[in-house]
């Protein structure tokens, strides 16, 4: 019995990975349209092409609407989270580079590299050592180079003399995030050319004899060191954004159930102080909503962001450009747990100055759209305004995509076609017989318009 156990674990896989391998090379053969069951045409969705990268394969896909892979890119490396296509047809992702240092966290990534269109590696970059460690999101930039998440590591001694309560003070110190901008330089290396760091920008009104002593509520621009409940990885940064015509960065600070908003135009100097720059706030946070508790602005009741993901800018030309648009976990929501996408007015000027009433929260008090219609993606996922109104969204801890209209119909669906086996009960997956677990999951994703100069290659 053991043995039929075994040989169907193997014919398993042995099975799974030639349907991989056909498809990461866009060969279609007689059984694709099965494979493809899953994907669901109600109506004319946006025409366009999806870049991901499935939880923990090493190849990169991009599919078309019909869910056909017409392109792949395979790495060397195991894949961490987060896969973009450049304006020139190089794809850059991130990838897992074990760190003893830091433990296997959620998030762990330590590697950037590039490719060709054609798959050829042109550039890579580590960031990781016993102090420093990138996780999660990255962002190219329109000059060439790249924002990257990363945390730095701070002892206990030093929370502590920061205005951390002892209390909420473990062994493992801290693992404040901050922001490098990298440029690009010999294959395997990069110029840190700008830097922002959370640890530069604190208030606490716990311990008087400390220089950073002050009124919260007062500071909304400064980010309380005893707010929130993780000890160790404190914001859990997991999404990053640029807005180039604000010049401006929006960041999703999980552990904190808040979106922030900071000033790219300022100099390394200048965003470790608190002047300088475009806004003249140097790296102080220019705006931050979901969760007015963390600066004394409201109570549990004016919570909106639970766990969220991929905070991003609604991009010119798609409508409602210029708001924010988030996916909304829903982890810890109060009463019954569901995900949503959120997109909300930010209550800026066109020059990027925040309104903000003294003494109150950051606006808006209410989203100006919900998607929440039965789904709960705990863990992963987010969501993309597309040119003709509709929403992109990704089931990240199902490997689920669908597009809905702006009044909720869902127009496309497609599950993720790539499982990877694992040996635990991590995901509660199950191959048919529970003979394996594995897992579908899907960081993010991101949807091309036919006409992006990136996609250039695939029709010529």
């Amino acid at each position: 019995m053991k043995k039929i156990i075994i040989l169907f674990i193997v014919i398993t896989l042995f099975s799974t990975s030639l349907i991989v391998s056909v498809n990461a090379y866009g060969i279609k053969f007689n059984s694709s349209k099965k494979l493809n069951s899953n994907l669901n045409i109600d109506r004319e969705p946006f025409d366009g092409y999806i870049l991901y990268t499935p939880w923990l394969w090493a190849t990169t896909y991009l599919i078309n609407g019909e869910g056909e892979v017409v392109r792949s890119w395979k790495s060397a490396y195991q894949p961490a989270l987060s896969v973009y296509l450049l304006e020139n047809g190089n794809l850059i992702r991130s990838d897992y580079k074990p760190n003893i240092f830091f433990g296997p966290m959620g998030g762990s990534t330590g590697r950037v590299e590039k490719f060709s269109w054609y798959g050829i590696p042109l550039w890579e970059f580590e960031y990781s050592d016993s102090q420093h460690y990138l996780h999660h999101d990255i962002e190219p930039l329109p000059n060439g180079n790249i924002l990257m998440i990363a945390w730095g590591k701070k002892t206990s001694d030093e929370a502590i003399n920061a205005g951390r309560n002892p209390d909420l003070v473990k062994d493992t110190g801290m693992w404040p995030d901050h922001i490098i901008e990298v440029k690009p330089t010999g294959f395997f290396s990069g110029e840190i050319v700008w830097e922002w760091h959370v640890w530069d920008h604190l208030i606490q009104d716990y311990n008087i004899s400390k220089n950073n002593y002050g009124i919260v509520a007062n500071h909304p621009e400064l980010i309380d060191i005893n707010i929130g409940t993780i000890p160790t990885d404190w914001n859990h940064i997991n999404s990053i954004d640029y807005n180039e015509e604000l010049d401006q960065i929006l960041l999703s600070a999980t552990h904190l159930n808040e979106i922030w908003i900071i000033d790219h135009s300022t100099t390394t100097e200048e965003a470790a102080g608190h002047i300088g720059g475009n806004s003249g706030k140097g790296g102080d946070l220019l705006y931050r909503w979901g969760n007015p508790q963390t600066y004394r602005a409201g109570n549990v009741e004016d919570q909106k962001l639970f766990f969220q993901h991929d905070a991003r800018w609604i991009e010119s030309g798609c409508p409602g450009d210029g708001n924010i648009l988030v996916l909304n976990n829903g982890n810890g929501r109060p009463g019954n747990e569901y995900t949503s996408v959120d997109e909300i007015v930010p209550p800026v000027d066109n020059k990027g100055n925040y309104y903000l009433k003294t003494g109150s929260a950051y606006g808006p008090e209410d989203q100006v759209w919900i998607y929440d219609c039965d789904f709960f993606a705990e863990f992963l996922g987010g969501a993309q305004r597309l040119a003709n109104g509709n929403t992109l969204i990704c089931d990240g801890s199902r490997g689920q995509f669908f597009e809905v209209t702006y009044e909720k119909e869902v127009v496309w669906r497609y599950d993720n076609l790539f499982p990877y086996p694992l040996t635990s009960k991590t995901q509660l997956k199950l191959f048919p017989f529970n003979l394996l677990y594995y897992t579908t999951d899907v960081f993010k994703i991101n949807r091309y318009n036919p006409d992006y100069p990136g996609l250039k290659n695939l029709f010529s």
